[in-house]
């Protein structure tokens, strides 16, 4: 290669870093007044919070909602204006019945074609694993043996994990568990075959409570996005270039970094924002 051609590649190379530098600095679209509305129909952005999820959210030493669901939760309101209330819940089956009541204007739940009825989703911003627990004992090994005559598979009730069970699940029995963090507490006191939910919840159950084991590898792939009731595209429309925002700065990646969270991803960015 001569001297022109190596100084034309540069020049050609320096000028797409320029174009995407100066993308990604562009500045975050404002919000349009109809997104607004369908954000605060009480003059407030209501988000809910779902501990069943401890990848989400948890409570802190004060007993305080943190996590990475309310760094989100708290810069949208930011972004918007707004002042922010915390509407906390106990399991994603709770905050979707909150959301078909018309109890809070934004939620942060796992894309399921059920919940896609009573919602408009933004692309995910995290991507997190469904796992099994069993029994040391268990003659279980891998997550395709679970699906068998006679299996009792414990799940937290309404989670991503009983939708896609319930649709996926052809021979073995499911048993619903009132939370996902119950879900442990009941598949040893009611000597059930396994537990199903999110890994990292499973492998601190694990810790705590001893002569269990989680299968290889992953039965599903959830991808967590945020949500608004169904109708409110405005809203949608808005949140969808935040979330996006929020992924490619590395808002999210810091916030799972900051609370400590091990066996979530970022989700990668919407092919067409």
């Amino acid at each position: 290669m001569n001297t022109f051609e190596r100084s034309r590649r540069t020049l050609c190379a320096a000028g797409v870093l320029l174009l995407g530098g100066c993308a990604a600095t562009a500045p975050p679209t404002p919000p349009s007044a109809a997104a607004i509305a369908q954000l605060s129909p009480t003059g407030k952005l209501r988000a809910a919070i779902n501990f069943g999820n401890p990848i989400l959210a948890t409570r802190n030493a004060a007993g305080e909602p943190q996590g990475v669901s309310v760094d989100l939760a708290r810069e949208a309101a930011r972004r918007l204006g707004l002042p922010i209330e915390l509407v906390l819940f106990n399991s994603a089956g709770n905050v979707v019945e909150g959301i078909k009541a018309g109890k809070v204007d934004l939620a942060f739940v796992a894309i399921d074609p059920v919940r896609a009825a009573d919602m408009e989703y933004t692309a995910p911003y995290v991507v997190i694993e469904g796992s099994y627990l069993v029994r040391n004992d268990s003659p279980l090994r891998r997550n395709e043996d679970v699906d068998r005559a006679g299996t009792r598979v414990v799940v937290g009730k309404g989670s991503a994990y009983d939708l896609f069970l319930t649709r996926e699940i052809k021979a073995a029995t499911l048993v619903r568990a009132p939370t996902s963090p119950a879900v442990t507490d009941m598949f040893l006191a009611e000597k059930l075959d396994v537990a199903a939910g999110v890994k990292q919840q499973l492998e601190m159950d694990a810790q705590r409570v001893g002569g269990v084991r989680l299968l290889p590898g992953r039965f599903m792939v959830i991808e967590q996005s945020m949500g608004v009731p169904k109708g409110r595209t405005a809203a949608q429309a808005w949140l969808s270039g935040f979330i996006e925002e929020m992924k490619a700065t590395g808002f999210v990646a810091a916030g799972l970094k900051r609370h400590g969270i091990q066996g979530a991803a970022v989700a990668p960015a919407r092919a067409n924002p």
